[in-house]
């Protein structure tokens, strides 16, 4: 029997019960004790003893109860008589773990108090004769110290239990870190060395140990897969259920299928994985729970099973019942039959309840399955035909799959299908079932085509439909040629309106890079329409900085008149220019991504119209955006400012020039816009009293606010 230590893990079979908690069917009453006290029948007390002992001596509790009423009543010897018995008893059938709780709860009646201690040492290392580290854990806890201290003993054996659960040899499993083997107890640096299965070695301190570790008992599949690794690969090739049953038996908690596979990890490999699997978790006591993950659990017995299956089909919402129905329906066809008929019901109920979308999913899932009624009302051809607004039975329909079945049979019942389908166009969201109607559209002479002018001239009012159009004409040269100049800046605006667009962003970002549609659409711009793109991708708040740049020289290189090499250079200091590049690098890497962050955590607090903080972030994101394109146009633009190639007898720029008038004398220095700083006469050399000065030499006369002062010396800046 294993002794029960702090930090016992959340599994199955880790839990063995201590002697105190054994309990009889005779257990003693202590009420019949007293009744015998008062009658003075102490040998009818030894008997009840004498015989709860001979079938239950572990009852540690009930024996200890009985012996304090006895000691408390004057009957102190009779008490001790009775313990001793038990004592014997206990140690001569080696239940070291039960006499152990004896000596706790009532050990200064057993023993003398001489030999206490002695007694609680002495059993200590019998329950732990097996451990490696047994005396030099008895050693490292005091155990062998303060000997007459009896509450601090406890508290000595205590801990030893703790340290000891850990001692070389054991199994244990880390959190996140996966099982492993301790292989060393280093007394010396208060440690020990755990070789994990997945990151190898690992020291952990004695205190940390309880919290950080947790024993495998020997039935967790963990603990076998150190222990008999053969075992479990032969259930794996002859009992693949009793293999995934010792998994889920191992825990209290379900198992999804990757933690399974992680358990499994080294028995069963990457290759067998599939079919193992799929052998495995068919077998009938097996139930799987949850809407996202499945997670596993075994039942008693398949009847449980299925009855758990029923339960939690009856407690899921109407959808969730048709993914049950697919999922569970196999494990018998009785069961299959209940589900389709209280599916059956619940569509009869939505349609009655004038939600013929619901009605219609429930019916077609059934018409999947070859379970779908035909004569009814609800029959999802009778809904369709007959349905006033299509647009809303549609959308009522979530699945995609079935939606696209009841758009093939929107055509097969429904005279004007066409007009249905453009209908249809605009408020589909998934691009697999745009790409259906509009296939069924371009069977139909002009309807698709007018369907692509109606996204590409008002694209906010079909905003999903708009990002399919704007993702197909990658790979559709007819739709590019269309109009590629507003296609290109309805991407662009589109990327900025986070309102209507939001979700869509990651779709939309990769028609602006390099491959997808934006990038293509440049080739088929004419020179007028080329200037007009580069205008709109400069000014395109939505995009980023390593989207425009690509987007600027692929139109300069095709384009070659757009190019701005003779573009007005722009002075600046070395220090200045160096500034405004990690200006840049901070708004680039560091405020634009944090206020990108902001956006979408302002996004999900619920409806953009309302939302201040989603507004405030979409604001910041335009200035961040503007100034970061304007620093980069300016940066190409800069041109260092050389102060070796200042002379004394020409002002230029970077010239600090002295100017006297009657005595008087005023000092101005001419750098670029960046440095301008006129109330310390520092002048940007686009300044009007710049290039008055500048190309003036050394003794001229230059006029300011109509006083004219001489230039007595010119010398660089700094």
């Amino acid at each position: 029997m294993a002794y029960t230590v702090a930090g016992t893990p959340p599994w199955r079979g880790a839990h063995h019960p201590t002697p105190t908690e054994h309990r009889h069917p005779m257990a003693f009453s202590l009420e019949d004790v007293q009744q015998h006290l008062a009658r003075g029948e102490l040998e009818a007390i030894e008997d009840d003893w004498l015989s709860r002992m001979a079938g239950d001596p572990e009852a540690v509790d009930d024996f200890a109860a009985v012996a304090r009423t006895l000691a408390d009543s004057g009957a102190e010897d009779n008490a001790r008589l009775l313990l001793e018995m038990l004592d014997g008893e206990l140690c001569e059938s080696e239940r070291w773990e039960a006499r152990l709780a004896l000596l706790r709860a009532c050990g200064e009646l057993v023993v003398p108090p001489e030999d206490l201690h002695p007694a609680i040492l002495d059993t200590v290392r019998r329950i732990y004769h097996d451990r490696p580290s047994r005396e030099a854990m008895i050693e490292k806890v005091g155990l062998l110290r303060a000997v007459d201290d009896l509450p601090k003993t406890w508290q000595k054996v205590d801990r030893l239990a703790v340290l000891l659960a850990f001692d070389v040899g054991a199994v244990v499993y880390m959190k996140n870190k996966g099982p492993g083997r301790v292989i060393e107890a280093n007394m010396a640096l208060d440690s020990f060395k755990v070789e994990l299965e997945r990151i190898g070695e690992l020291h952990v301190g004695f205190r940390a140990a309880a919290k950080l570790l947790k024993p495998l008992p020997p039935s967790h599949v963990l603990r076998r897969k150190y222990d008999d690794p053969a075992a479990l690969e032969k259930l794996r090739d002859e009992q693949p259920a009793e293999l995934l049953r010792l998994v889920l038996e191992s825990y209290d908690e379900p198992r999804t299928g990757a933690e399974i596979r992680r358990d499994l990890a080294g028995i069963v490999s990457d290759e067998q994985w599939n079919g193992w699997w799929a052998a495995a978790r068919q077998h009938p006591q097996v139930v799987a729970s949850g809407k996202g993950r499945r997670a596993y659990r075994w039942t008693a017995s398949s009847a449980a099973a299925q009855d758990a299956v029923w339960q939690a089909f009856l407690r899921a919402e109407p959808r969730r019942r048709l993914l049950q129905l697919r999922r569970e329906g196999s494990r018998d066809p009785a069961l299959r039959q209940r589900m389709a008929e209280n599916l059956a019901g619940e569509a009869a109920r939505a349609a009655a309840e004038n939600d013929p979308g619901l009605a219609c999913e429930i019916w077609l899932a059934l018409e999947r399955l070859d379970l779908a009624p035909q004569d009814v009302p609800w029959a999802a051809p009778a809904l369709i035909a007959g349905a006033g607004d299509l647009r809303a039975l549609a959308r009522g329909i979530e699945d995609r799959a079935l939606r696209e079945r009841a758009y093939h049979l929107v055509r097969e019942t429904r005279p004007f299908w066409q007009d249905d389908f453009a209908l249809l166009f605009s408020q589909e969201s998934d691009p697999r079932s745009l790409d259906r109607l509009a296939a069924e559209l371009a069977t139909v002479e002009g309807a698709l085509e007018r369907q692509l002018e109606l996204l590409l001239s008002q694209p906010r009012k079909a905003p999903a439909a708009f990002v399919w159009l704007a993702e197909r004409a990658d790979d559709n040269a007819d739709w590019r040629r269309r109009n590629p100049l507003r296609l290109l800046t309805q991407i662009l605006w589109a990327l900025a309106d986070d309102d209507t667009f939001g979700t869509f962003r990651t779709r939309l970002a990769k028609t602006v890079e390099s491959g997808g549609t934006v990038p293509r659409l440049l080739d088929d711009l004419d020179p007028e329409q080329a200037e007009q793109a580069l205008a709109a991708i400069r000014k395109a708040t939505g995009l980023l900085h390593y989207q425009r740049e690509p987007l600027k020289n692929a139109l300069e290189l095709r384009f070659p008149a757009l190019r701005q090499d003779d573009a007005k250079p722009l002075y600046a200091t070395q220090e200045a220019i160096a500034a405004k590049r990690a200006e840049l690098k901070e708004l680039l890497e560091e405020e634009i991504p944090q206020n990108r962050r902001a956006i979408e955590a302002a996004r999900e607090l619920g409806d953009l119209r309302e939302n201040f903080e989603y507004k405030s972030a979409r604001q910041r994101h335009e200035y961040l955006a503007a100034r970061a394109a304007r620093l980069d146009e300016d940066l190409k633009r800069a041109r260092p400012i050389d102060p070796t190639q200042v002379r004394g007898d020409e002002v230029v720029i970077g010239s600090r020039v002295l100017l006297r008038r009657d005595g008087d004398e005023r000092t101005i220095t001419i750098l670029g816009p960046w440095e301008s700083a006129p109330e310390n006469d520092v002048l940007s050399n686009e300044s009007e009293l710049a290039q008055e000065l500048l190309g003036q030499p050394k003794g001229s006369h230059v006029e300011i606010a109509g006083t004219t002062w001489q230039i007595a010396a010119i010398e660089p800046w700094n």
